[in-house]
Parts: structure tokens; sequence; C-alpha cells
């Protein structure tokens, strides 16, 4: 199996430095994602399958759920934020409350000045250290209220539930059973509707 490279600057960045150097590549044609973590510009490659497939199920089965109750909003992973350690992430799926939205800072054309309450990462061979590890360590810094990991490979979600300034570990399911969200009180997706 080949693992694709991940571009990481050597040089770190502040917030305003990354949108100008963001801004630029997309003039020139660049579609890659990247994002600003601790200073740093990562680049994340284009996800391979199933990974758009299951993340295109999350946004709508959550959008359905969070629509029809006037809960807030979700989005899919070509949402930038901006946390207010000067992070800036692109998570594969987000939800953010009514409550946060209102709070935020929203100017159209730029990223959202807000913490989502709840991010979904999908796992792949090039990303998967870094979400286990450096963004859950961001998402529990900034205020994330739930974090799912979603890896496609083995089939698990694992669902983590701010406790006491840290991410716990709520649920680990494999192979069958539904995750449920403790910030979307009544929301249930199975793992076949994930994964199958």
């Amino acid at each position: 199996m080949i693992v694709e490279p991940i571009f990481e600057s050597a040089a770190t960045f502040t917030p305003a430095q990354f949108r100008l150097w963001v801004e630029e590549r997309e003039g020139r044609g660049d579609v890659n994602h990247y994002e600003l973590l601790h200073g740093r510009i990562v680049m994340n490659p284009p996800a391979a399958w199933p990974h758009g497939r299951i993340g295109a199920r999350l946004v709508t089965a959550l959008s359905q759920f969070v629509r029809t109750r006037h809960l807030g909003e979700v989005a899919d992973s070509s949402q930038g934020y901006e946390l207010p350690n000067g992070d800036i992430v692109e998570p594969d799926v987000s939800f953010i409350s009514k409550g946060r939205l209102d709070a935020a800072t929203i100017r159209d054309g730029d990223f959202l000045s807000v913490v989502p309450d709840l991010i979904v990462e999908i796992l792949s061979p090039s990303t998967a250290s870094r979400d286990r590890g450096e963004k859950l360590g961001i998402y529990e810094k900034s205020g994330v209220l739930e974090y799912w990991q979603i890896d496609p490979r083995a089939r698990r979600v694992r669902v983590l539930v701010a406790s006491g300034g840290q991410c716990r570990e709520d649920q680990a399911l494999e192979g069958e059973g539904a995750a449920a969200s403790r910030v979307l009180s009544g929301f249930t997706i199975s793992l076949a509707e994930i994964f199958d």
C-alpha cells in the first residue's frame, strides 16, 4: 500500500498569512485542501473511496435531523473554521448549534470564526495519526463538545465527548450497532448506514 505524502510547511504562518497563501493557491487552480495547525500549513490530499460516500451519508443524515428541529447548521469538508487559538481546520463533517452560530463572527468569503459543537473526521492512511493525535488535542482545547473518528477500513466508529476539558471515549463500535450523539440528543446512525 502506498501512503500519500503529506505536505507540511517548515515555516510558520499567522491566520492572515494563511488566508493570503490559500487565495494565491486557489488563483493558480490548486484544488487541494489545506489546514493551519499550530502555525504550520498542512495539505490534505484528495480522499480515496469510500471517504466521500461516508461523508455524504453523514452530512445527509445529520442535515435532515438538524434542519427539521432548527438546531443549527451542518457543513461538509469544504468548510473552514478559524479556532480561537488561530488554527484553521477543515473537518470532514461538522455541526454548529444555533447558539454558537448566533454568537459567531460570520463574514461571507471567510472561514467561520466559531468552534463547531460536533466534528467528524473520516480516517485515511495519510491522515489517521494526525486525526487521532494532533487534531484531537486541538479540538479538545478549542471546546469541541463531541468528536467522531470513523475508520472505513476497520468499519469502526469512535465517539469522544468533552468532559473536564478532555475528549473521553463514550462509544467504540465495530462491525455493527449504532452510534449515538450526546450533543444532538436523539440522533443515531447505524454502522450499516455509514459503511454499506
